[in-house]
């Protein structure tokens, strides 16, 4: 059996002391998550957090620091994922329209986040917001992102 981890991303985005989250389904299960989703291949895990935000919530958002690596194995599926948490500051509200598996973003104070129980995706939901609120972010020169070949690169390189 070969493993496979997946390489995800998440934002806690906070503004008024309320948290940017989503309502979606996940397993046939309503469940609160913060906007987050997998790198795409080919994609830094920046530009991942941010699509992923804008995607799931309509809001662009630009990345103000690293909260912290988590990783996790999903008693669902078995699967491990890696989740790269980021700190983020709503800049603009975008679009209405939402990935198709989300049913709502929501602003959220702690204590409704918290009441929220086993209707939070994972423990991480709570986790990373709780990190958030307890220490500074690190900066974001302390991921190191090897540049990725461009497109026409890997074209002439198959050419």
């Amino acid at each position: 059996m070969i493993w496979t981890p997946h390489a995800t991303v998440a934002t806690i985005v906070e503004q008024n002391q309320r948290f940017l989250l989503v309502e979606e389904m996940s397993h046939q299960r309503r469940v609160f998550n913060q906007p987050a989703g997998h790198v795409d291949e080919n994609e830094s895990i920046f530009d991942a957090a941010i699509r992923e935000t804008l995607e799931e919530t309509g809001w662009q958002v630009s990345l103000q620091g690293f909260i912290g690596t988590y990783i996790y194995q999903a008693p669902e599926n078995g699967v491990t994922y890696y989740r790269f948490c980021f700190a983020a500051k709503a800049e603009k509200r975008i679009t209405d329209q939402l990935d198709q598996d989300i049913l709502a973003a929501h602003w959220m104070d702690m204590k409704q986040i918290q009441a929220l129980g086993e209707q939070l995706r994972s423990p991480l939901v709570l986790k990373c917001i709780e990190d958030y609120q307890q220490r500074d972010p690190l900066p974001l020169e302390w991921i190191y992102e090897h540049p990725l070949p461009s497109a026409n690169a890997k074209q002439s390189a198959a050419g």
